[in-house]
């Protein structure tokens, strides 16, 4: 007759099972307050650097640069919110992010590419600001409540930015990645950590 298994080993199998359900079941909690913040005050800049929208290569070249560093230190800040908080970025959760936040971000890609090529570059400001917003709010459907509002708030500016003269679109920026980071970067701070 076969042993049965020992106290023990049932104990570490039922302590594995609850572990990695609750793994599965948590929010992704490493959003970075002070990074949301810097990324506003790179968007800032940039928008006095860049000047008004008028789809020259000076332009485009001064808002993918700036998202190139915003995304950086977005990685940066995650990975250090994580570490402090004893997270994995492997966990279930972050992946669980990381599958809402990309495609959006994808999609920004490939129409930044259709924009410029058919002429439409001045129009760009409403799209990024709509897709990143797309992918912020999907993202936070996998963290805290006011990262899917942040997002939120992004798509209603993509829009509005889409609904305005194109002109306008440098400071739908500023207002956008600057102070909608800025500020939901302080929230992020105030309620939940750095």
């Amino acid at each position: 007759m076969p042993r049965p298994p020992a106290l023990h080993d049932h104990a570490l199998d039922n302590l594995r099972f609850i572990r990695e359900t609750m793994e599965r079941a948590g929010a992704f909690t490493s959003v970075p307050g002070w990074g949301g913040v810097l990324m506003g005050v790179t968007a800032i800049a940039t928008a006095a650097l860049a000047g008004p929208v008028d789809g020259s290569r000076r332009w485009l070249a001064a808002w993918l640069t700036d998202a190139a560093v915003a995304g950086a230190i977005g990685l940066v800040a995650i990975a250090i919110k994580a570490q402090q908080s004893g997270l994995s970025l492997a966990a279930v959760p972050a992946r669980r992010f990381a599958l809402a936040y990309v495609p959006p971000l994808v999609a920004g890609a490939v129409l930044t590419v259709v924009f410029v090529r058919a002429g439409l570059a001045t129009r760009l400001p409403g799209c990024w600001l709509l897709l990143y917003g797309t992918a912020v709010a999907t993202g936070g459907v996998e963290a805290v409540r006011v990262v899917a509002l942040m997002g939120i708030c992004f798509m209603a500016a993509g829009v509005a930015a889409l609904a305005m003269p194109a002109e306008w679109g440098n400071w739908m920026m500023a207002a956008g990645f600057g102070g909608l980071h800025i500020g939901f970067g302080l929230a992020i701070v105030r309620n939940y950590g750095g």
